[in-house]
């Protein structure tokens, strides 16, 4: 984020808030049957902010085998690690990044009407996992609201319409339906017909998306957790996607709610709390006790309140304890999701949070910043929990500089010259056609440290086959690899010192690519010939010295070009809701709603673009204006729709005019040279001119 937001962020709560006027982009929940009926909603400044923006990854059906919820449960809902649109200044903000071990999310929060901030959507669904929100009733407030909902027939389903509505319109992928409250017996039948018809709804407008039912309401109306499926709530679930089996059960439940089930067993999501409140096997770092029972019995599993971790400062440190405690779901049920599986695949490794921002090695901002959106596809890096001091730790850092984004994998230990390191970074299912494959990869290392990649294949028959791309290879990898590429070295004008950019191409066609590791070892030493003839050649070979190096980035693509980026006279772009107000000595503070889109109409295929802003000022002499001076390109932030608020941006005296740029960046992490992307130009004195 820049640094001109960070002093708002401390006090960005409005009060009272009107969502009809603009203001920095939030997301936040529905709090009444009345905002939900009137769609009043979408009459928000916020609404077109909160869209997301990232199709689903795969295919929209769920896998045919046991799956895992994550319902996330984090200190209630809408925080500031997440409510902040277009990101926060919260360095250490929550996030999950183990999404190969998830198949649905859950946003949860205790409000009506859960809508899930877009970027915990944008982020699941480049990693292929389906997001739903939650539509909650509890306590005599929810007892009310039901009697309105359930009313008639008519109502219930107008009310699920509308559910369906939000989810469509702001690209989400379906309900938890959580009723919390006892219900009349005459309100069954309008209860059933609104989860039928939510149901319906939203798998006529929503190809694969999910409705789940919360297992509370039974169907004679009491509130009565059976912490199973049985025949007092089967009827639910025979009319939507699956049921969220409430924690307390014991331990032949999962098997008695997979004979219910019958051929719907992976339906059914059997809770795990992860404080520990009531759940099998205790929750916290127990939770693999309740997994295990799972797996054996062949159902699916309900993780509730992950966030357990964060929320109770688990030793020695968040990045830690997170990474220790989902290595123990790994153990238990094993990696669930597989990329790359199309192409192009990207990855910086940015966790969604971290102290400064890089665009191509380039650093762009030294602001602490936190936005889930801008997550990179999430390496499988696996957990050591007692690394030996001669291991290599292997480590997603936030605070080394990074090549893109705001993270990076940090290799540093202790290595010996004939010695290597393997780290699991991706597992895999990409099939290779005729098309060979373009690979590009940033690395900045240390002394003699080098950094290679290792790619595993396997042919239609099950024929494996190994290639390794590392420069400087030695003959130490002749035996170990089928093949040994040395790519070449890419001349990068406006790199930082440290990053080398490598690249190559591979020709494979009829394998799939399973697996990518990272090799960690020595470019050939500079021996002392004195310390050969005194035979000290092998002591010198096989003591460990310090090992450092860097990956910045992933990317494989079947064209070698760059990205093919519409000229900045395609698009239009436009101010809205500009405002000047005073700063302090003569300068002025600017809000503006910039929004941009393509003059032919068709919609965009790119979800995110960088925003920057130059400040031109006015060059005088004698006390008369004589020309102007261009100031430096300042980055805003980065938006995932076509729009992007800029709030109190502070306007030094003398500035004459105010140039924004959005900066076009494709999914295989191109971004548009800056001097060719679109722009818009406003006058200091807030009259508009526009620039293509």
């Amino acid at each position: 984020m820049s640094s001109f937001n960070e002093t708002h962020y401390k006090k960005l709560d409005p009060a009272p808030f009107d969502p009809s006027q603009p203001s920095i982009p939030i997301s936040y929940p529905l709090k009444t049957l009345e905002d939900l009926e009137s769609r009043a909603y979408f009459n928000s400044f916020h609404c077109p902010f909160n869209i997301s923006s990232v199709p689903l990854m795969k295919s929209s059906s769920l896998d045919d085998r046991p799956r895992i919820l994550v319902c996330h449960d984090m200190k209630g809902g809408y925080t500031d690690d997440d409510k902040w649109v277009q990101g926060g200044d919260k360095e250490s903000a929550y996030a999950i990044w183990h999404w190969y071990l998830i198949d649905v999310f859950v946003y949860f929060s205790h409000n009506l009407v859960t809508l899930p901030p877009p970027c915990w959507t944008n982020t699941a669904h480049r990693h292929g996992v389906k997001v739903l929100g939650t539509f909650i009733t509890e306590f005599t407030e929810g007892r009310a609201i039901c009697s309105k909902l359930l009313s008639t027939k008519e109502s219930a389903q107008m009310y699920a319409e509308r559910l369906a509505e939000l989810a469509v319109a702001l690209g989400f992928d379906g309900w938890l339906i959580n009723m919390e409250v006892t219900l009349d017996l005459r309100q069954i039948s309008n209860l059933k017909a609104f989860l039928s018809h939510l149901t319906q709804t939203m798998h006529s407008s929503v190809p694969g998306s999910l409705v789940i039912w919360y297992d509370g309401v039974t169907i004679t109306g009491s509130l009565n957790y059976q912490n199973q499926l049985n025949e007092k709530n089967k009827a639910f679930f025979d009319i939507c996607d699956g049921i969220f089996v409430n924690y307390s059960w014991e331990e032949d439940y999962p098997k008695k709610s997979a004979a219910v089930a019958g051929d719907r067993q992976f339906d059914v999501y059997v809770g795990i709390d992860a404080f520990g409140r009531g759940t099998y096997g205790g929750g916290q770092w127990n939770t693999k006790v309740a997994l295990d029972v799972l797996k054996r019995d062949n159902v699916s599993a309900a993780i509730f309140a992950p966030g357990w971790i964060y929320e109770t400062d688990q030793p020695p440190d968040f990045q830690t304890a997170q990474n220790r405690w989902w290595s123990l779901v790994e153990k238990s049920w094993g990696i669930l999701k597989r990329y790359p599986k199309m192409l192009p695949f990207f990855s910086n490794f940015d966790q969604g949070h971290g102290f400064h921002i890089s665009i191509e090695g380039k650093q762009v901002s030294s602001a602490p910043w936190s936005n889930i959106s801008c997550q990179g596809l999430q390496p499988f890096l696996e957990f050591r929990d007692d690394p030996t001091v001669d291991t290599i730790k292997v480590l997603v850092d936030n605070k080394e500089a990074s090549y893109n984004g705001g993270g990076n994998i940090t290799f540093k230990g202790k290595l010996a010259d004939n010695d290597t390191f393997t780290a699991r970074l991706f597992q895999g299912e990409l099939f290779l056609g005729e098309l060979p494959l373009y690979f590009t990869y940033s690395v900045k290392s240390e002394g003699d440290s080098e950094l290679g990649i290792s790619l595993q294949f396997s042919s239609a028959t099950n024929q494996k086959s190994s290639v390794l791309l590392a420069p400087k290879a030695t003959s130490q990898f002749s035996d170990k690899f089928c093949k040994t590429i040395a790519p070449r070295q890419v001349k990068h004008p406006e790199l930082a010192p440290g990053w080398s950019i490598k690249d190559t191409s591979i020709d494979m066609n009829g394998y799939t690519l399973t697996e990518i590791h990272a090799l960690c070892y020595r470019s050939t030493p500079q021996r002392n010939d004195n310390a050969v003839s005194d035979g000290q050649d092998d002591k010198f070979s096989s003591t460990p010295t310090e090992y450092y190096a860097v990956l910045g980035h992933i990317t494989i693509k079947t064209n070698k070009e760059n990205s093919d980026f519409p000229p900045s006279s395609s698009w239009v772009v436009e101010g809205q809701y500009i405002k000047w107000s005073s700063g302090p000595q003569d300068s002025k503070n600017l809000s503006i709603k910039i929004i941009w889109k393509l003059r032919d109409g068709s919609k965009p295929r790119f979800s995110t673009y960088n925003i920057y802003v130059e400040k031109t000022a006015k060059q005088v002499a004698g006390g008369n204006p004589v020309g102007s001076v261009e100031g430096n390109q300042e980055y805003l932030g980065v938006a995932n729709v076509q729009a992007f608020y800029v709030s109190n941006l502070p306007i030094p005296s003398g500035t004459s005019s105010l140039k924004f740029t959005i900066q076009v960046c494709d999914t295989d992490g191109a971004c548009q040279e800056l001097d060719d992307s679109p722009s818009f130009q406003l006058d200091a004195g807030g009259q508009r001119n526009f620039l293509s």
